[in-house]
């Protein structure tokens, strides 16, 4: 059984996910199809990653091959920000629902806290490059996330990229129907985001930790910027347990008690990602890679840093 986290709906939802972005079109069924077989049961998507009907495709696949049942997948989708007026959520999950041929979503996400202008154009940019915001208030947004549970088309809600402040703007809010049930975020030996975890974890949020390596692959990436997998401490470690690299930066957030959605297409890393439960980190090793944090993050935002949510002004 792979260990899950129970999510303050009394869900449980596995620990370790398969995620999706980049996953190019023509590749994500597979992947997904080689993941359930592996023994994934958490699938985690989204509807600007442009893929939803290919990784719907593998789900299927899965469940008409008898793999698995539908009751036992964990699927997570998210809101995507030009969505976030409140009568265009509802449309919005519509969509994605019927992208991936389900009847109903175990979560869905506020993507990021920033609502932009609807349209076709998923990033609505102005002369300066920078989002062009919808005027919405994602407390409103997420009012219109509460009634998505109320009509049976998701599980559980929960957001992405908040910080402290918006999390609490949420559970503050007078009328609150029903609490965040995880905040993914950016989290990694180079960002290893210890106050906003804690945060969380008091409230009983739940955390999941997306890009766990660093996100090698982003197209931003400089060739010159250091690189978690060939991180030296990080390969001492994974020696001393004759694992990858790869499976020592997953394994770290499970130790915290995290969930993680490592993101590959290849199948046998898709496979190797997964094989996590048959070695322990030792307390020593766990500071090492916690002593590793610069606070460098994979996925700056510039794109909405003059947006009045823009989430990363804060300290945490």
């Amino acid at each position: 059984m792979i260990p899950s986290v129970t999510l303050n709906n009394g869900a449980k939802m596995p620990i370790v996910g398969l995620g999706t972005w980049r996953a190019d079109p023509g590749k994500v069924t597979e992947a997904v199809k080689v993941a359930i077989s592996a023994g994934y049961k958490h699938i985690d998507g989204a509807y600007v990653y442009k893929n939803e009907e290919e990784v719907g495709a593998g789900i299927h696949a899965m469940i008409d091959q008898k793999v698995v049942k539908r009751e036992e997948l964990f699927i997570v989708s998210k809101l995507w920000c030009t969505f976030h007026v409140p009568s265009l959520v509802r449309g919005a999950c519509e969509k994605t629902l019927s992208d991936l041929k389900l009847d109903y979503l175990d979560l869905y996400l506020m993507h990021f806290p920033m609502g932009a202008k609807p349209g076709d154009d998923l990033f609505p940019l102005d002369e300066n490059s920078q989002l062009i915001s919808d005027g919405s208030d994602f407390l409103d947004t997420w009012e219109a996330m509460e009634k998505l549970v109320d009509a049976g088309l998701v599980k559980a809600i929960g957001v992405s990229n908040f910080n402290k402040d918006q999390i609490e703007a949420i559970l503050n809010k007078p009328g609150l129907k029903y609490k965040p049930a995880t905040n993914q975020i950016e989290c990694h030996p180079y960002l290893t985001q210890g106050k906003l975890i804690n945060y969380c974890h008091s409230k009983g949020i739940s955390v999941t930790a997306y890009s766990p390596l660093g996100s090698p692959d982003r197209p931003w990436a400089s060739s010159d910027e250091p690189s978690l997998l060939e991180e030296p401490k990080v390969k001492v470690i994974a020696n001393k347990y004759n694992k990858t690299s790869a499976q020592v930066l997953i394994r770290f957030h499970i130790q915290r008690n995290v969930i993680v959605i490592p993101k590959s297409a290849t199948p046998h890393r898709i496979e190797e990602n997964f094989q996590l439960f048959d070695f322990e980190l030792s307390e020593d090793d766990m500071k090492t890679l916690l002593s590793l944090n610069i606070n460098r993050r994979g996925f700056p935002m510039q794109w909405g840093s003059k947006h009045k949510d823009f989430p990363l002004n804060t300290e945490y």
